[in-house]
């Protein structure tokens, strides 16, 4: 999955579109993230006794991976695209580039 949880987003679609927010989290085998203040549902709670009062919770939900876009160091969205280098001592790196700029994300 090419969004990392931290990473700032920008909703493409839906009732929230155009919103930008940090990813909360991120479950790569169902390709969704949950996006700081964009897809806020409420969840109501009864009490659980008779000197209690009900509460309304609200939450961020998932959206699906495909809705959002990745925001580059000037606040843009871009596609991402991956780069692998070796160094002398032969360590690999696999970094993750802006396409709108080439420049490095991580």
């Amino acid at each position: 999955m090419k969004i990392k949880t931290g990473d700032n987003v920008m909703v493409m679609t839906g009732k929230d579109r155009g919103k930008i927010g940090k990813v909360l989290q991120v479950f790569p085998a169902y390709g969704k993230v949950i996006v700081e203040g964009a897809n806020i549902r409420i969840k109501n709670l009864k009490p659980r006794s008779a000197n209690e009062k009900g509460q309304k919770i609200e939450y961020p939900a998932p959206l699906d991976v495909s809705n959002v876009s990745l925001l580059d160091k000037a606040g843009k969205p871009t596609r991402v695209a991956y780069k692998v280098s070796k160094d002398d001592k032969g360590t690999v790196t696999k970094v993750r580039i802006a396409k709108t700029d080439g420049e490095v994300i991580d």
